[in-house]
């Protein structure tokens, strides 16, 4: 294995990586914009406020999402399966 695959390697994986994840922070950035911008405006400031509805979305996602990222996740691990197997 040379250099160039090792580096083919690590950018489909880390573009995997960006497509699984970047949903479920996209639901978590919204979500903490919205409260945020509800905690200015009514200034309350409650701790839980912030935490709360920004972890039951993040779980949401993750349940609703969970067929695509394990397609993905599957999809990477096969292409690194091959390669193993087909010596490169």
């Amino acid at each position: 294995m040379n250099e160039i695959e090792v580096l083919d390697i690590s950018r489909e994986a880390i573009f995997t990586l960006i497509k699984v994840m970047s949903p479920i922070l996209l639901v978590a950035l919204s979500i903490g914009l919205i409260v945020g911008i509800f905690q200015a405006l009514t200034q309350i400031q409650e701790m839980t406020l912030a935490f709360v509805p920004k972890i039951i979305a993040v779980f949401a996602t993750i349940i609703l999402l969970f067929p695509f990222m394990l397609n993905q996740m599957r999809t990477l691990s096969e292409g690194l399966f091959d390669k193993i197997t087909n010596g490169g």
